[in-house]
């Protein structure tokens, strides 16, 4: 059994899989409408493996039913942001193309991680529109902002990230929520470390560094850290660690502090059948409300979507183009 199948080879797709491999966390198969796109991508990086080491093997399918055998799947197909996007602008966009993944994955009984934006939304509606349960649905939101808050915190502390535990939590946005009290170095709550108004900054720096990217490069969305995190958790899940991380999910009645119906993040125990255990930070007030105003906007959106028939009925997951 192929332990994770990356559908999209684009950005996201081809570096998540360069990361796996160079970690040796298990074997890919790599699946692309453009199937000589991910071949050659697979071929490029395997012989690569003589020199690096790699114990497993990069292999292109052309189907999603090859890719059904799989552990876990990561969704990194659909089209990326330009400068002056938002997220929440790619969403019909890349939504017939995650409708068509999802109906396609119906009763599939692996692991699904979301890289495609916008990420909470996606896991949303891919959730809906397989059936799968709410805890093998994943996203990579939380996951990602908390690796930017950490360097972020590494640069202006002038230390290593190695000594950082950094955690952002709610909304793939800019209402995501940097929690700097459990925010930490070598145990030392950042909130000691800094003085108010250098917190505030870091908060800021956080929830703007992916349009930073965006804006700096003139190009389609970072794809690097995104990569990287989506590694990360495949080995959380592959390997069955029970590692910590923040990742979106969509919340289910009773819901966390009140809210429910939609997908955000939060620290979660990950294990091989996802979402094993979710861990609630004390939050005031202010900080409940956001979460309840972050959830309510999520619903609109695809109430919204739903209302005016955003999605192809008629898609095909091979019937997009794919580029992270």
């Amino acid at each position: 059994m192929a332990n994770v199948a990356i559908v999209g080879a684009g950005n996201v797709g081809a570096n998540t899989a360069f990361f796996i491999a160079e970690r040796n966390i298990g074997d890919v198969l790599l699946h692309d409408l453009q199937h000589g796109a991910a071949v050659g991508k697979a071929l490029d990086m395997m012989e690569a493996a003589p020199i690096r080491g790699y114990q497993f093997g990069i292999n292109a399918v052309e189907s999603i039913e090859a890719t059904r055998d799989s552990a876990m799947i990561i969704i990194a197909a659909g089209s990326g942001r330009e400068p002056g996007m938002q997220r929440e602008d790619l969403f019909a966009r890349n939504l017939p193309v995650v409708d068509a993944l999802a109906r396609d994955l119906r009763g599939y009984g692996g692991v699904i991680l979301i890289a495609t934006e916008p990420v909470d939304l996606m896991v949303m509606r891919f959730r809906e529109q397989s059936g799968l349960n709410a805890t093998r649905v994943l996203g990579l939101g939380g996951a990602l902002n908390s690796a930017r808050l950490a360097h972020i915190l590494s640069r202006r502390l002038h230390i290593t990230t190695e000594n950082i535990s950094a955690t952002v939590i709610g909304r793939h946005a800019g209402a995501m929520i940097p929690l700097l009290n459990y925010s930490r170095v070598n145990g030392i709550p950042v909130t000691v470390l800094l003085d108010e108004e250098a917190q505030e900054r870091v908060v800021q720096e956080t929830r703007n560094a992916g349009d930073l990217i965006v804006e700096m490069s003139q190009r389609a969305s970072s794809y690097y850290g995104p990569s990287a995190v989506a590694a990360d958790i495949a080995q959380a899940v592959l390997w069955d660690t029970k590692r910590i991380m923040p990742v979106s999910f969509v919340w289910e009645e009773p819901g966390h502090y009140g809210v429910s119906g939609a997908a955000m993040s939060l620290p979660a125990v990950l294990g091989a059948a996802g979402v094993e255990r979710v861990l609630e930070p004390e939050l005031n007030p202010e900080q409940v409300r956001s979460l309840d105003q972050s959830a309510g906007d999520l619903r609109k959106i695809m109430a919204g979507a739903t209302t005016n028939g955003a999605t192809a009925n008629g898609a095909t997951a091979n019937g997009k183009e794919r580029k992270s």
